[in-house]
């Protein structure tokens, strides 16, 4: 009986430090995220599912045209998936399809997100800059349905 228990709660142990440090990965490093919508077209398919590493957030290294997975400051309990448009200090016009342009100048620990389909998204121009805090991670892969690494469209046409 000595050795079951003993195999038991060894197994017991080592599940619960399994189960721990997948939490922690998850949380910290890399997660697969499910997405829909059609804010992100046509980069990106209506839903899919997208690689996101979660390293970058704590150095706040992001750059113009990097897609990032974060918290709806519109809906809670939502993820949105963005596209940096703007950036602490940048002066950004808050919607380049109206014929009146107001600009606004990206507060310290924000990012400026818009959707790649202007014409249907609801992105910072209807919610305002977004809290640093509320960024997830930024997104290095499409997994599904079309696989390929992401590269910021931006930077590369520079």
């Amino acid at each position: 009986m000595g050795k079951v228990f003993s195999f038991v709660a060894t197994i017991s142990k080592w599940t619960i430090q399994l189960a721990c440090f997948g939490h922690l990965f998850n949380q910290e490093v890399f997660e697969l995220s499910w997405c829909n919508g059609p804010s992100m077209l046509p980069y990106f398919e209506m839903s899919g599912i997208v690689a996101v590493e979660k390293v970058s957030r704590h150095f706040k290294d992001y750059e113009i045209g990097d897609v990032l997975i974060s918290s709806s400051p519109h809906v809670p309990g939502r993820n949105v998936l963005k596209r940096v448009i703007g950036l602490p200090g940048d002066n950004i016009c808050i919607d380049p399809t109206l014929p009146d342009r107001k600009y606004i100048n990206v507060p310290e620990g924000h990012v400026w997100l818009g959707g790649d389909n202007i014409d249907n998204s609801i992105d910072s121009r209807m919610y305002g800059p977004v809290a640093m805090g509320l960024v997830k991670g930024k997104v290095f892969a499409k997994v599904w349905p079309e696989p390929g690494f992401i590269k910021n469209i931006v930077t590369s046409i520079a």
